[in-house]
């Protein structure tokens, strides 16, 4: 049987909506612009373990609640614990949770969707940008500020940018951009499509419902192919696209599609 959805109460820091195929992670602290403490950290740990769980689930949205996606790590808890001289422990207690549902993102077989609306800063950038994709309100403005404050990045910085546009431009972003708009970051191959802010919901729900029309062994290969890539050599990274498709062949869904494509023609 199904695990059951964690219950969410509307003052939770972080809530989960499931609508058939897909699920909606939406964060939910926007008197602080959802930035990310400890009881949201935990909250995401949790709702991501039960996300990458579940058989029924194949697109997972990101968004954040009020006017911000995530305006990065709380720096009201950051700045309490530099004035007691406990950094490590407190944030390293929050990012234990933190980068545990980072990686439950990248591990998952199903495809994560970021939705960014206004402000997307530190952590927040890093979150946006370690999701598979990414859509964003032609409001939405991207802010590394790591540099700012003299820290470097967390959250998966490291990983969805420099994935996504390399060494050289990572470091742009990180060392030398005091924010970046929406339009930017699609030039610069972070950001899947840009709709302006009143159509932001409608068009995440469109990429989402076309996402889920993929068969789940097929989205679930491609992800784990690609993610591999940069750190396979050709030799193994062929003899795992060979096993990938092999298994992806073996499924139900690929044989109805063969079926359907076939009749076309007759």
């Amino acid at each position: 049987m199904p695990t059951p959805a964690p219950a969410s109460l509307p003052d939770d820091p972080a809530l989960l909506s499931i609508d058939g195929a897909i699920a909606t992670i939406t964060l939910n602290r926007p008197a602080a612009f959802n930035s990310i403490d400890r009881s949201i950290a935990r909250k995401l740990e949790q709702l991501g373990a039960h996300v990458e769980a579940s058989d029924d689930i194949k697109v997972l949205v990101i968004q954040g609640e009020g006017r911000a996606f995530c305006a990065g790590g709380d720096l009201q808890t950051i700045g309490a614990a530099a004035a007691a001289d406990n950094i490590a422990p407190v944030v390293g207690e929050m990012l234990a949770h933190y980068h545990a549902f980072i990686t439950s993102l990248r591990r998952m077989p199903k495809i994560v969707l970021s939705s960014v609306h206004g402000s997307a800063a530190g952590a927040g950038l890093s979150l946006a940008f370690v999701a598979d994709l990414c859509i964003a309100a032609d409001d939405a403005r991207f802010t590394p500020a790591y540099g700012k404050i003299g820290v470097s990045p967390d959250g998966g910085g490291t990983v969805g940018v420099v994935a996504s546009v390399g060494i050289r431009r990572a470091l742009q972003i990180f060392l030398a951009e005091d924010s970046f708009t929406a339009q930017q970051a699609f030039e610069w191959g972070l950001v899947a499509k840009v709709v302006p802010a009143t159509e932001l919901k409608a068009a995440t729900r469109e990429l989402a419902l076309r996402l889920a029309q993929n068969a789940p062994a097929g989205s679930a290969a491609t992800k784990a192919l690609i993610y591999r890539s940069p750190m396979t050599p050709i030799e193994q990274q062929l003899d795992a696209e060979r096993d990938a498709i092999i298994n992806c062949m073996q499924t139900e869904d690929f044989r109805l599609a063969v079926k359907k494509f076939l009749s076309r023609g007759k």
